[in-house]
């Protein structure tokens, strides 16, 4: 590789978690402009079939190659249930039953809190002080945020416990990816997660009692869920962690709440108090410390 394209390709590496964050905060504020108009386990079906089509399509223009083995499929099933049904079924529910977006949004944010526990826990990866500083920086901020909404009813016990639910879930399926699917295409691993997500979503969805109502919000949140979501942010999130460690990756979340507040609140006019800039400045220094940990 001549010099010009190795600097390229080293850019490139670089800017996919600054990319990631970008396009990941927008599931959220995307989550709070359809839930008006649909049923979220029915919406998240129709997003399924519609990457499975785009997936589909791009596996064969490009002769991807598929997973290796029947362990493989079974892997990528599992991880995809959690992080596609799981987590995206927990985050749209809760949104449909009242809680803000950029709230739901720093209650996922607790995942590398949960990541770290259980990674020191097994003995994986040594997590040092430094990162128990940060993480508990993060898990402070988020605090600030959360509590006032709950007093003020805007956080309730179910949609609090939809959005725990998203948040086991995103946790559980990075774990789990990072642990047992091997590197390989992520159009064709992507595919096979979603095909898994479908599945078990098709059933739940048969149990809504609303109708979807093809609003022209809905159709703009369903275009860039499939193009922008489901194609781009899952995509680079699992390039990210076939790279990286565990804890790293997942402390890039710590960066999507703020993002997902400046644009709920830009759009929507979600509040932002003084709690909430005094909690988003601790997640920003909790994720810094997290990542100076270690690059150390």
């Amino acid at each position: 590789m001549n010099p010009v394209a190795a600097v390229s390709q080293r850019s490139l590496l670089a800017a996919m978690p600054w990319v990631f964050v970008g396009v990941w905060s927008t599931g959220f504020v995307v989550a709070r402009l359809a839930m008006p108009h649909a049923p979220p386990i029915t919406f998240l079906c129709w997003r399924y079939a519609f990457s499975l089509l785009a997936f589909g399509i791009w596996i064969r223009l490009a002769s991807v190659p598929w997973p290796v083995g029947r362990g493989q499929w079974g892997h990528l099933a599992v991880s995809g249930v959690l992080m596609h049904a799981g987590y995206l079924g927990g985050v749209w529910a809760a949104v449909k039953a009242g809680i803000p977006a950029g709230t739901v949004a720093l209650m996922v944010g607790l995942q590398p809190l949960l990541t770290a526990l259980w990674i020191s826990g097994r003995g994986q990866h040594r997590v040092g002080p430094w990162h128990w500083l940060g993480l508990a920086l993060g898990l402070v901020g988020l605090t600030l945020v959360v509590w006032p909404k709950m007093r003020a009813g805007e956080v309730t016990l179910f949609n609090l416990g939809l959005s725990v639910l998203a948040l086991a879930s995103i946790t559980a399926g990075t774990l789990y990816q990072k642990r047992h699917v091997l590197p390989g295409d992520v159009r064709s691993g992507n595919f096979v997660q979603l095909l898994a997500a479908l599945a078990l979503s098709v059933p739940l969805a048969l149990l809504e009692s609303d109708r979807i109502d093809w609003h022209p919000d809905l159709l703009l949140a369903l275009i860039w869920s499939v193009l922008g979501l489901s194609l781009g942010a899952s995509s680079l999130l699992m390039l990210l962690i076939q790279r990286g460690a565990a804890t790293r990756v997942t402390s890039l979340f710590y960066l999507v709440p703020p993002c997902t507040a400046l644009l709920a609140w830009w759009l929507f006019d979600e509040r932002l108090t003084t709690a909430t800039w005094a909690g988003m400045a601790l997640c920003a220094v909790g994720v810094g410390l997290v990542l100076r940990a270690d690059a150390s």
